[in-house]
C-alpha cells in the first residue's frame, strides 16, 4: 500500500494504513499535534518512562521512538501496522511489543501520550486507568480530532484528571495537557455495564470500548433466533466461530442452544475479548471455548462448521463495508465445505451482493427495515 509522509517538529515518517485505499492516510492532524507537543514537553532521559496509549497505525509510537516508549492499545490492528511501518522507517530503533488491555503495562510513567477515543465511557475508563500508572508529577498529553471528540469530554476530563492546559486547535485537532487526578477504576461504577439476554437467564456485561454494551442491539436481536436454529442441527464437538464477537452474546446464545459445541470468540478489541472471557467464565465455565484478540481470522485457525458475524461498518472515522469484505474473504478460507456463514448487517450496505463474490450460495433468512440476516455457503 503506498505510504504518505508525516512531517512534524521531531522529524518525518513514512506511514501506510494496512488494507486501505491509497487515499486514506495512516495518520491525521491529531497525531501530528500530539507529536509536536510531546517533543516540546518531554525530555528524553533513561530515567523517564513514556507510554503511548491507543496509537492507530504507528505514527505516535515511531514518532516518539527517541523516548523508547511502551505501547498499549485496544485494537489488534496496531501490532500489524506497527511492524509494517517500522520497516518503512529502518533508521529508527525497533519498537517494543504492543500490549493490550488483556496484559496492560505497569507504571509509574512520567509521560503518557493518548489518542482520545470517540466514546465518553471509554475515555472515562482510560483516564482513570492513567491515574493508576502516571507518576505523581507525571504529564498526560491527550489529543484527537475535534469532530471525533466524545460528548461531554470536558466533563469527563474534569471528573478524572487535572486539566493544566488546552492547546490551541490546529488543523481541526486538539491536545489537552493534564496532570494525574484521584479518580480510579476500583471505585468507578461505569467500568462494567450489561443486560439480561432474552429467552434465558444469561446476563452479559462489557467494558466501555465494546459495541452495544448496555442493551442488545436491534440487528443482533433479529440475528439470534437464526443462530440458535442453525447451530441446533450441528454434531457434538463441531467448531463454531463468533467473529467480531463483542461481548460474546452471539456465541453465548449458540452455547445456550448447544453447550457441546466448540466455540471460538474473536475480536479486534481487547476489551471485547476480556468481556467475552468474563461472560463465558460465569455462564459456561466448563464449555470448550477459546478467546482470541485478533484482526479477523488467524491464518492457523482451521475450519469451522459455522461462522457467526455481525460485522463492524466503521473504523475510526471511516464508514463502509471494507471491514466486512475482508472478513468475508477470510471466512471463505476457514469455512468447512459443508459449513455456513451466518451474518446480520445494515441493509443499505448491500451485503447480499458482496457475499456472492465469495460464496456461490447466498440466501436471505430474515429482514427488517434496517437489517438483513444472510446465510452463505459453498453448496
Amino acid at each position: 500500500m503506498p505510504a504518505s509522509t508525516l512531517d512534524f517538529s521531531g522529524g518525518n515518517l513514512s506511514l501506510s494504513r494496512p488494507g486501505k485505499a491509497a487515499s486514506l492516510r495512516a495518520w491525521d492532524a491529531a497525531d501530528e499535534l500530539l507529536l509536536t507537543e510531546a517533543v516540546a514537553r518531554i525530555t528524553p532521559s533513561e530515567m523517564q518512562r513514556v507510554l503511548v496509549v491507543d496509537d492507530q497505525f504507528g505514527a505516535l509510537t515511531l514518532g516518539l521512538s527517541a523516548f523508547g516508549p511502551d505501547v498499549v492499545a485496544d485494537s489488534a490492528v496496531l501490532p500489524v501496522a506497527l511492524v509494517d511501518n517500522a520497516r518503512r522507517n529502518p533508521e529508527l530503533p525497533p519498537p517494543v511489543a504492543v500490549r493490550s488491555w488483556l496484559n496492560p503495562p505497569e507504571g509509574p510513567y512520567h509521560a503518557i501520550v493518548l489518542r482520545i477515543p470517540r466514546h465518553s465511557d471509554y475515555l472515562a475508563w482510560l483516564l482513570r486507568w492513567v491515574n493508576g500508572v502516571l507518576a505523581d508529577d507525571g504529564l498526560l498529553l491527550a489529543g484527537g480530532m475535534i469532530k471525533h471528540l466524545p460528548d461531554r469530554s470536558v466533563d469527563v476530563f474534569a471528573q478524572a484528571v487535572q486539566t493544566e492546559e488546552v492547546c490551541p486547535a490546529r488543523k481541526k485537532a486538539r491536545v489537552i495537557v493534564c496532570r494525574p487526578g484521584t479518580a480510579s477504576l476500583t471505585d468507578w461504577s461505569g467500568a462494567w455495564k450489561g443486560y439480561a439476554l432474552d429467552r434465558s437467564e444469561l446476563t452479559v456485561q462489557a467494558l466501555p470500548a465494546v459495541f452495544a454494551r448496555e442493551k442488545l442491539d436491534i440487528g443482533t436481536r433479529l440475528f439470534l433466533p437464526h443462530v440458535r436454529e442453525s447451530v441446533s442441527v450441528l454434531s457434538a464437538g463441531d467448531r463454531v466461530l463468533d467473529l467480531a464477537c463483542g461481548n460474546g452474546v452471539v456465541g453465548l446464545a449458540a452455547l445456550t442452544e448447544r453447550e457441546d459445541l466448540e466455540l471460538t470468540f474473536s475480536d479486534v478489541s481487547s476489551q471485547a475479548v476480556a468481556s467475552a472471557q468474563r461472560n463465558l467464565s460465569e455462564a459456561f465455565p466448563s464449555a470448550r471455548v477459546q478467546c482470541l484478540h485478533a484482526d479477523g481470522i488467524d491464518a492457523g485457525a482451521g475450519q469451522f462448521e459455522r461462522i457467526l458475524l455481525n460485522p463492524p461498518f466503521h473504523e475510526g472515522g471511516v464508514v463502509g463495508d471494507h471491514i466486512a469484505l475482508r472478513l468475508f474473504a477470510q471466512a471463505k478460507k476457514h469455512l468447512s465445505p459443508t459449513g455456513r456463514l451466518l451474518m446480520v448487517g445494515n441493509r443499505h450496505l448491500g451485503y447480499h451482493r458482496s457475499l456472492r463474490t465469495f460464496f456461490p450460495v447466498v440466501r436471505q433468512l430474515d429482514a427488517n427495515p434496517k437489517f438483513v440476516v444472510l446465510e452463505a455457503a459453498f453448496r
